[in-house]
């Protein structure tokens, strides 16, 4: 009896410690995954801003702006690998309660990666666009403290991500990317040459896009915890450069109720994580150690003389 009991335990501890180990990389990396269903809200916000509005056709200065972002998954069309997700961002003047500008975006991505994955109707705009790189959203799970290719949806192409260093949001530990473009022609637009007073009829005139933006993420789960958006959008003489109009000129952050509210959803999988990749390891780990010290003890300790004796008498009275 005392062998099989010894047995028992060793193969329990064996397959404790092989849980230990385990645990953190592959069962880690199979159950922690981005959610299907996603629903999420996120708000930023501007004072000062100047934009071009297409409701009244004029330039508006000085507004207070917020940015609106709504993520909602779309569960029905992801697997067990990939996510889809529909995000719509809207921009509002509340001082002059107009609208600035609307864009709509949908995107399927690898679950534990982030990195964007063209199916399930990918789209910017309605347009289909070939997005690549990762989110933007969201980071990797376990993101690393190095450049990342993120898709810019006004650029509709990745650009780099630069690690800068690390910061504290709301109690957390941030690594801090940053994403830099030079003033960069998007596109051209033609409209009535008087409207600008240029001459001519018709002008076509190069739209330029600069940007600097910075994200804070949170390196163990991936999640985009805090914004800051410096972003601005010309329209430009052909002839001489010279900026004809502003379509939008302001810096948004994220406001500190949406900071914390993304710092509390985060919080659910930074436990999760903590369970598979310390908690659980070092109980299952201290657990399968004792089981198998245990184990191996029975194992190896020999009957005293006195009992087998008295077993072998008795094997033999009960032979007579």
């Amino acid at each position: 009896m005392r062998r099989v009991t010894g047995l028992i335990l060793a193969v329990l501890g064996i397959v404790l410690v092989a849980a230990a180990i385990l645990l953190p990389t592959y069962v880690s990396a199979q159950i922690v995954k981005f959610p299907l269903d996603e629903s999420t809200t996120a708000t930023l916000a501007g004072t000062g801003v100047t934009y071009f509005s297409q409701t009244k056709l004029t330039e508006k200065t000085g507004a207070s702006v917020r940015a609106t972002y709504t993520i909602k998954g779309d569960a029905a069309a992801g697997s067990s690998s990939t996510a889809v997700w529909n995000q719509t961002a809207s921009v509002r003047d509340v001082t002059n309660n107009l609208p600035v500008s609307t864009q709509t975006r949908r995107f399927a991505f690898d679950r534990h990666t982030a990195v964007l994955v063209n199916c399930c109707g990918a789209n910017v705009n309605g347009s289909h666009v070939h997005q690549t790189g990762i989110v933007g959203y969201v980071f990797p799970i376990g993101t690393k403290p190095q450049t990342y290719q993120v898709f810019d949806t006004t650029l509709n192409h990745a650009v780099p991500f630069t690690y800068e260093g690390t910061a504290t949001t709301d109690g957390i530990g941030t690594y801090v990317f940053t994403e830099n473009v030079n003033p960069t022609q998007v596109t051209t637009i033609t409209v009535p040459a008087g409207f600008f007073h240029l001459p001519g009829k018709t002008v076509t005139l190069p739209e330029i896009y600069e940007i600097h933006l910075t994200y804070w993420v949170d390196p163990r789960t991936g999640a985009l915890l805090d914004v800051n958006e410096d972003e601005k959008v010309t329209l430009r003489n052909p002839a001489n450069g010279a900026t004809v109009a502003v379509l939008f000129d302001g810096v948004l952050v994220a406001t500190p109720a949406t900071v914390t509210e993304v710092v509390n959803l985060d919080s659910s999988g930074r436990t999760e994580l903590s369970l598979l990749d310390t908690i659980g390891p070092i109980a299952a780990g201290a657990a399968g150690a004792l089981a198998l010290a245990a184990g191996i003890v029975l194992l190896a300790r020999k009957p005293r003389p006195g009992k087998r004796a008295q077993r072998s008498s008795s094997r033999a009275a009960s032979s007579r």
